[in-house]
């Protein structure tokens, strides 16, 4: 099989793969972030990283109109899957109110058109039967998942991955593989996959706190400064909250543990986006919390990729 994963981040794509048994020959990986790269090459070294996925971009007529470098794209082999979860910054209703960000498929977001031309290339001249999956988050407002769907002329599956995981993660996948029958549940729960011995350092045990109630989700509320979200503190008897690319200053997701605050560890991190254990991540917290919140949940992509098997 050979690969090419745009906006490829720590290679989730790749680590679903493997978990799955499929032979790579080749996995082309497109990323710009030097740490998920390096942690891409520590436990792939065979990876072909192919830069900036605008690098393929000759020229920009308009988002429908994106003229590629073919010469590049045409030293690539047959390509048999693409896959991209290009930016969701803009799409996203947690930016909702951020001027910066909540702007749709015209923020960040837009790389999803690069993304898209690249795909239509590999289609038109290089593979017509390749697979491919796209991505993205499920709070889309309906103008950006309909221009999204009518770009790929598909329409998306919504899978949670609270049916593979102890998190809650909604998330959109445009795809023309087979996705074969959804788990109908998951008992997982975080505190089925909280570290037994944690560091001090994760605690607030300086910081005041309330209690809002054991049964609730969002059981406790920090008294600390910043968004509302910032000072949520959940039950661990709950499913855990959407993870989100955060590199510290309190935005990582916090429990009640034993009665005190803390943050979720790397580790508990890793476990509620079903990354295995020996996949290696040798870089700093803040790096493996900001990777963790912008992959996808292994588990789903797992499945999603299991439909290829069934397909052949």
């Amino acid at each position: 099989m050979n690969v090419l994963s745009l906006c490829d981040g720590m290679s989730c794509g790749q680590i679903a793969l493997i978990e799955d048994g499929f032979k790579i020959d080749n996995y082309f990986a497109s990323e710009i972030d030097k740490n998920a790269i390096k942690v891409t090459q520590e436990n792939f070294p065979n990876t072909i990283q192919l830069g900036d996925v605008l690098s393929f971009v000759k020229e920009i007529i308009d988002d429908h109109n994106i003229l590629l470098n073919e010469e590049v794209l045409s030293k690539l082999p047959k390509i048999d899957l693409v896959i991209f979860g290009s930016p969701c910054r803009s799409l996203s209703k947690a930016t909702a109110g951020r001027k910066k960000y909540n702007n749709g498929l015209q923020g960040v977001s837009w790389l999803f058109y690069p993304c898209n031309a690249i795909l239509q290339w590999i289609k038109n001249h290089n593979n017509p039967n390749v697979y491919f999956m796209v991505e993205n988050v499920a709070s889309n407002n309906k103008e950006d998942l309909e221009e999204i769907s009518n770009t790929l002329g598909i329409n998306p599956v919504l899978i949670d991955s609270n049916l593979f995981s102890a998190q809650d993660r909604k998330r959109n996948y445009w795809t023309n593989i087979p996705i074969l029958p959804l788990p109908t549940s998951n008992d997982l729960v975080i505190k089925d996959i909280m570290d037994k011995d944690v560091n001090q350092k994760y605690y607030y045990t300086d910081k005041d706190f309330e209690i809002l109630g054991l049964d609730k989700k969002v059981c406790a509320k920090l008294h600390i400064k910043g968004h509302d979200i910032l000072k949520r503190v959940n039950n661990i008897n709950f499913k855990s909250p959407t993870l989100t690319s955060c590199r510290g200053g309190n935005r990582q997701k916090k429990i009640l543990d034993n009665g005190i605050p803390r943050k979720l560890t790397p580790n508990e991190y890793r476990r509620l986006q079903t990354i295995p254990d020996w996949y290696k991540m040798n870089v700093a917290d803040s790096h493996i919390y900001n990777m963790c919140g912008d992959g996808w949940t292994i588990g789903v992509i797992k499945h999603i990729f299991n439909g290829m098997k069934q397909d052949t």
